[in-house]
């Protein structure tokens, strides 16, 4: 297919997290807020003289300083984080908005905050959300008032925001301008011939979360233009079409990888992907702002850290339906390495999405820097010979 215009500079803009749209935003004088999870609505960080941007590790290969602070049994992605900021590589963020969600990026956010001298920044504060483990009403009662506290109050109080409610849905409109721009591109892959790439639009969605908004949006807009004319190839050079699900996964090389294998990855169920960290807010009559965000967030999540069975059983049939939308043969399912919800998960999927909804998977352990490319690519050719020969033999 024709290469895609803003491909280039997408990528160039992903080889270290102080890129230069985020540069240009801290000249115009706007707050860099990083935070690294879901929980943390970007909708409340793109307030005015604000922006988000979520935080990741480029070129991070050995955590051997974050190891020592949190052992080397720790997932990968924590250590990364830590490591990168010991380096000096968060030195441009004026705060980081926390969650107590995932028990490694706590310790991660933790150090930031508690330990001197590991963000160089006059300004820098840290503060901490916690997060339902739950969803019901009693749980958006207390996730909007968490948010209200230690968000928007936070945010005035040390940084002189406005948080009003006009200011609310503004930054609301700014997302989700970006949030449906990013799903129309996505819509693509799930044309019968794919006009994008799994690695394309992985690219595009990082993009989408680590920079600025107002000075990534058009070059968005363009992309989704360019699409609507772009030509398939004339005979497809995958064999089959896969979802990925998963924790962190911030490294396009990885899909990139698995799409060398022969699979085309049509659908990213996984933390730092577009589903469903990309979908519209609803702000519903009757409900604030903050009270739509907070409703958006919680019960749109389908985080692994939701354990009542009802939910558990739930995100199976999402991955499911998914994988049905957007046409995959098969499920590839990755959790990184000492990631404790996700290895529960994994293990669960690879038992009940075969039994339950007859998708192959293929579930695997990987490091958030991808040292085993080897021994990866032989998993996952394995798995797309397998899926290719029952796909022939149901003559399909």
């Amino acid at each position: 297919m024709r290469d895609l215009k803003h491909l280039i500079y997408f990528e160039d803009l992903l080889q270290e997290a102080n890129n230069e749209l985020v540069r240009k935003a801290k000249e115009d004088g706007r707050l860099c807020l990083g935070y690294t999870c879901y929980f943390m609505p970007e909708a409340l960080l793109d307030l005015p003289g604000c922006f988000a941007t979520r935080l990741r590790a480029p070129k991070c290969t050995s955590p051997d300083m974050a190891s020592y602070y949190m052992s080397g049994r720790t997932c990968h992605y924590g250590r990364s984080l830590l490591e990168r900021a010991l380096e000096g590589g968060y030195n441009f963020i004026d705060a980081q908005l926390a969650t107590e969600t995932c028990t490694v990026t706590c310790r991660f956010q933790e150090h930031l905050g508690y330990m001197d001298g590991v963000i160089n920044n006059a300004t820098f504060k840290t503060e901490f959300t916690d997060v339902p483990f739950k969803k019901n009403e009693n749980s958006i009662d207390h996730y909007e008032k968490q948010l209200k506290i230690h968000v928007l109050d936070f945010l005035s109080r040390e940084f002189n925001v406005d948080v009003s409610d006009e200011a609310i849905l503004e930054a609301i409109r700014i997302n989700n301008e970006v949030n449906d721009l990013v799903s129309a591109i996505g819509d693509f892959r799930k044309l019968d011939n794919p006009t994008i790439t799994g690695y394309e639009f992985h690219v595009i969605t990082l993009v989408s979360m680590v920079c600025p908004k107002y000075l990534i949006v058009d070059k968005l807009r363009e992309t989704l233009e360019e699409l609507w004319s772009r030509e398939p190839d004339d005979k497809p050079n995958y064999k089959i079409k896969v979802l990925l699900a998963g924790s962190e996964n911030d490294d396009p090389d990885f899909t990139k990888l698995i799409e060398s294998c022969g699979a085309l990855v049509v659908a990213d169920r996984y933390c730092y992907g577009s589903l469903e960290a990309r979908g519209h807010i609803n702000v519903e009559p009757g409900d604030s702002p903050l009270r739509a965000i907070a409703k958006h967030y919680l019960l749109s999540s389908q985080c692994a850290r939701f354990m009542e069975q009802r939910e558990m059983r739930n995100r199976k049939k999402v991955i499911a339906d998914y994988a049905k939308e957007y046409k995959a043969d098969g499920i590839i399912v990755a959790s990184n390495k000492f990631c404790e919800y996700w290895s529960y998960e994994r293990m669960i999927d690879s038992i009940v999405l075969p039994r339950d909804y007859g998708f192959p998977v293929c579930s695997i352990e990987k490091e958030y820097i991808n040292t085993a490319s080897g021994q990866l690519r032989t998993r996952f050719q394995a798995f797309v010979e397998s899926v290719e020969l029952k796909k022939i033999q149901e003559g399909r």
